[in-house]
């Protein structure tokens, strides 16, 4: 399962890539989403975001690049790795 992370803190990165790996999941984080989202996001099974570290506006706009396809969408209102574990435990 391939896995979009949007948001989080900059240090936290590689314990995200790392969990994910640990649940056989292919993960890609953005910490600072910018333009562009069509191309950077691709076509993933699941897109987590960590609504406390990233913007209204980057949610919506990933939102809108998201419509219409089978894309599982979660949000988390922290960005604790305990917080990611939970989300990845409810669809492993």
């Amino acid at each position: 399962m391939s896995v979009v992370i949007l948001g989080g803190n900059e240090c936290m990165e590689r314990n995200y890539k790392s969990l994910c790996a640990d649940y056989q999941h292919d993960a890609k984080v953005m910490i600072k989403p910018t333009g562009g989202l069509k191309r950077k996001l691709g076509r993933p099974d699941m897109v987590i975001f960590f609504t406390g570290a990233v913007s209204h506006k980057a949610v919506y706009g990933a939102l809108s690049e998201l419509k219409g396809q089978d894309v599982i969408i979660e949000r988390c209102s922290t960005s604790s790795v305990s917080a990611l574990r939970k989300v990845l435990e409810k669809y492993a």
